[in-house]
């Protein structure tokens, strides 16, 4: 048999060939390792490695900004925080939660995100708000060059001016006149006005009893929507003043309904709520007040 010219040992059987033979021992020396690939057993590609042996970096997702973040901290911006709803921040801010869905391209009412800004006041109420300031003119002291007094016709001039006829200035956007107010149930009153606890009235009765709208104006709110409250009316009475009736059995008016003061508004209940009563409140530009310094003497 053929001896290996490398070592003095013959060559595997079958390979007659000293070439060949000489050629597997090359290979099976340290000095000549054969090329081998590493191949994932799933056949993917294996990561392509950088200088510093890491696999290549990938770009990081572009992060887009929530809308409205450009107004964030500005007056009559809200940014929404986690547990609100359209409907909650329209109560806190006097406004109307369709309104608000409007002013800020909002389809979905139910889907606003934590971090948004929202407008919370009327488009127009901005230009408004400045125009009626009323200009105040600082007093200018005439001086002729030479130093010398001012002329004699100067008194005529302030007697002029004092004759003449004051301008009112404008009243401020949004102050408008309050409304006659009416008791919203014929119950005793339970629990008065907390700005922590309670933020209103709390009447006594039973199922079914009256709750009356408490002043002229418009629904802006009819449901269930808001937690707490129950089947909930919210009543807008201009841009000043809400009045909000909690706990219903059942509603009797719509959404932009027009009601007047002492209708029926709905049926008192104990939806959301551990016993029948109604839950009262006012809100002026969205701050909850004390009702019973409104409401006339019964």
């Amino acid at each position: 048999m053929p001896l290996n010219p490398n070592r003095n040992t013959p060559c595997p059987a079958g390979l007659l060939v000293v070439g060949i033979c000489a050629l597997i021992v090359g290979c099976a020396s340290p000095k000549h390792r054969a090329p081998v690939e590493d191949r994932p057993m799933n056949g993917a590609a294996k990561p392509v490695a950088t200088t510093s042996g890491s696999p290549e970096a990938q770009p990081a997702p572009e992060v887009k900004p929530l809308p409205g973040a450009e107004n964030a901290g500005k007056p009559g911006y809200y940014t929404v925080k986690p547990g609100d709803t359209l409907i909650r921040i329209a109560l806190d801010n006097g406004q109307n939660w369709r309104d608000l869905a409007k002013w800020n391209g909002i389809d979905n009412a139910n889907r606003i995100e934590v971090g948004q800004v929202l407008r919370v006041v009327t488009p127009s109420v901005d230009a408004a708000a400045v125009s009626a300031r009323p200009v105040t003119s600082a007093k200018v002291e005439s001086r002729p060059l030479d130093g010398k007094p001012p002329a004699a016709s100067a008194p005529a001039a302030t007697t002029a001016a004092a004759s003449a006829p004051t301008a009112t200035p404008p009243a401020a956007a949004g102050a408008e006149d309050e409304p006659p107010w009416g008791w919203p149930a014929a119950g005793a009153v339970a629990a008065g006005f907390d700005e922590v606890k309670n933020k209103g009235l709390v009447f006594t009765g039973k199922a079914g009893d009256p709750v009356l709208a408490a002043a002229d104006g418009r629904v802006v709110y009819a449901g269930s929507g808001l937690r707490g409250y129950g089947n909930l009316v919210i009543i807008k009475h201009n841009t000043t003043y809400l009045t909000a009736y909690a706990h219903n059995q059942s509603l009797l008016v719509k959404e932009d309904q027009a009601v007047r003061k002492g209708q029926k508004i709905a049926e008192m209940g104990s939806s959301d709520a551990d016993q029948v009563k109604l839950h009262f409140e006012v809100r002026k530009q969205g701050k909850p007040i004390d009702p019973a310094k409104l409401l006339p003497s019964r």
